[in-house]
């Protein structure tokens, strides 16, 4: 029988991803179902790489609670995010799916795993910088310096902190001659 003590919480990122460690196996198979649910804005990428699943829990009759850290207050995908979501675990066999969204603890790019960085990278856009020891707030300083996601050159100049997105800053890179999209550090 599930009992509703059958909670888990993204913690740290991680290698393989942002799936927590010891899951029982409804935790676990509700988790690797979110794992395939692909971020709108950057489809490479899921909402659980990408740290905005930061909760899964399960009831005793086996009804599924999902909270969810959108990555900015006024993201336009949020309700987009929340339908998929539900409609990914009813489809997986959830009897009953709620999905909250809570800023209670804000979103960072600190949240996306280390898969999901790369999965950002291989999509062409430059990742969020890990924030520097100490940092509080926004690192600007990392903002105005990324690497170029498609030749790895620091030889890089940001031209605008304002992307096509709220989430995104302009850069150009001077060794491939090309222009990059940064997801910005927060």
């Amino acid at each position: 029988m599930v009992t509703p003590t059958e909670s888990a919480s993204l913690q740290e990122p991680n290698l393989k991803g942002n799936i927590p460690d010891g899951l029982t196996p409804d935790l676990l198979r509700y988790w690797e179902v979110l794992d395939q649910v692909p971020d709108p804005e950057i489809p490479a990428i899921s909402v659980v790489d990408l740290g905005i699943v930061t909760r899964v829990t399960v009831e005793d009759n086996g009804a599924v609670q999902v909270i969810l850290t959108p990555t900015f207050a006024g993201c336009p995908a949020l309700k987009w995010m929340e339908k998929t979501v539900r409609e990914a675990l009813l489809e997986a066999g959830a009897p009953e799916v709620e999905v909250q969204t809570t800023f209670e603890n804000p979103w960072t790019s600190e949240r996306i795993s280390e898969s999901g960085r790369e999965k950002i990278r291989n999509f062409g856009l430059a990742p969020p910088p890990r924030r520097r020891p100490g940092c509080v707030g926004p690192d600007l300083e990392a903002l105005a310096h990324a690497v170029c996601p498609r030749c790895g050159s620091e030889n890089t100049s940001m031209k605008s902190p304002f992307g096509p997105t709220l989430c995104r800053s302009l850069h150009y890179c001077f060794d491939c001659l090309e222009a990059f999209e940064q997801f910005k550090p927060l």
